[in-house]
């Protein structure tokens, strides 16, 4: 079963406050929006025009937030978090993700022990991946959920006292996080570990990379995205076969070199459309989303795929060249590189004491790392690699400026690299 967008409309324009005040305001006909031709000239929702526009109680049914048993706040990407409550039934629908997830790893098998290693407290990412874990637990998953939270030694000391009882270990977080955790610890093949991550697009060169260090042999079927907002929850997730078709695809040149994220959705929960490069979804929950403009770059595929590039504010425009945290994360994974850094880093593009911008990145080093005289090296990688992915970038930039600057802070660093909260690549 589909979800219908165009009955979700009018459920939401007759009993949503601020949609339907939205709607009065636009001079929207409500009644003469029959078909998904009508829909689709339906003006765009997004966080500055709906969501900060309107108090919390207007976006939910009846004005009030009656029914809604939980909140989580955003990750604040755009630097200001905001407030997402939440019902049991939205859960409910995101854990019918993960468990396709958990049966692909062999789960409803095999006894295993799931590791949140995503902040936890209001952040949404630890809680509702608790949640949605511990529900598949609940519906015939041989599944045990340990909690540590973002906590690196806290994370080792479950594994190791908690991981020889079980078949099998996945450890849920955001990509350069589990990376580090991986590189802490040690014994992962007896472990049988696989990977869940979310938050971020990284590379299939990363996938290997980590995957290897972890022991785990098959990346494709041991290893999966989600793809998930506080604003909706799961909206996607990796499948093998979407894994597979993206690992073909690594080679091909999108936009600005840049790869993007590929998941399958459930349409009978998830509505997607494209406006430009924008990528727009349709969701029910407590508060229903009509068009919804998330800031993601992306589109459409057949097979009920979407490809995600990640934010548009992620971005920094250098010379009129618009640099992607992708295309420094790859350059960032040069052999003689990926060894000592955490893979997170900071783009900035400030002004110097002559006036000219110039590229900026912060890098975050490895526990029991120093970075000093390295600088040029990771400088050097980053200009040998951005010119041959973006062409914007190779084309737009002066030779003489396309050198950044590069500066290393320890992890942890809290002006660049802030623990509990989802990471931010550009300032």
């Amino acid at each position: 079963m589909r979800l219908d967008p165009v009955a979700l409309f009018h459920d939401a324009a007759r009993n949503v406050p601020a949609y339907r005040h939205f709607l009065a305001e636009r001079g929207v006909d409500t009644a003469s929006i029959r078909t998904l031709l009508d829909y689709a000239a339906l003006p765009v929702v997004t966080k500055e025009n709906y969501v900060r526009a309107y108090p919390l109680p207007e976006r939910c049914r009846g004005g009030s937030l009656d029914g809604c048993d939980t909140v989580a706040l955003s990750s604040g990407s755009s630097g200001q978090p905001t407030v997402w409550p939440r019902r049991l039934v939205d859960e409910l629908a995101a854990t019918e993700r993960f468990a396709e997830i958990f049966r692909t790893f062999g789960a409803d098998e095999h006894r295993t022990l799931a590791v949140i290693c995503f902040p936890l407290g209001n952040w949404v990412g630890g809680m509702f991946t608790a949640a949605a874990c511990r529900h598949l637990a609940t519906q015939g998953f041989r599944l045990t959920v340990a909690t540590p939270g973002n906590v690196v030694d806290e994370i080792l000391r479950v594994v190791d006292a908690l991981g020889p009882l079980y078949e099998q270990v996945v450890l849920l977080g955001y990509p350069p996080f589990v990376k580090n955790v991986v590189d802490r610890g040690s014994g992962w093949p007896d472990r049988r570990l696989k990977l869940v991550f979310a938050g971020e697009v990284f590379s299939e060169r990363w996938r290997d990379l980590v995957a290897g260090r972890a022991g785990i042999a098959d990346p494709v079927t041991h290893t999966a995205a989600l793809y998930g907002t506080a604003d909706a929850g799961v909206l996607g997730i990796e499948t093998p076969s979407s894994v597979r078709l993206r690992r073909e695809l690594s080679s091909t040149t999108f936009a600005g070199g840049r790869l993007p994220t590929l998941v399958e959705y459930d349409p009978g929960h998830r509505y997607f459309e494209t406006d430009g490069d924008a990528l727009l979804f349709t969701a029910d929950g407590a508060v229903p989303l009509i068009r919804y403009d998330i800031g993601d770059e992306g589109g459409i595929l057949p097979g009920n795929l979407v490809y995600v590039f990640g934010r548009r504010l992620f971005a920094v425009s250098l010379y009129g060249a618009n640099v992607y945290p992708e295309n420094v994360a790859e350059a960032l994974e040069a052999d003689d590189v990926v060894g000592w850094t955490t893979g997170r880093f900071v783009l900035r593009t400030p002004e110097s004491d002559d006036g000219d911008r110039y590229l900026d990145v912060t890098v975050e080093l490895a526990p029991g790392h120093g970075g000093e005289g390295r600088e040029n090296r990771v400088a050097e990688a980053i200009r040998a690699y951005l010119p041959g992915v973006n062409s914007e970038f190779a084309h737009y930039v002066p030779a003489a400026r396309q050198l950044p600057t590069v500066r290393f802070r320890p992890i942890g660093d809290p002006d660049n690299f802030p623990l509990g909260v989802k990471h931010r690549y550009s300032r």
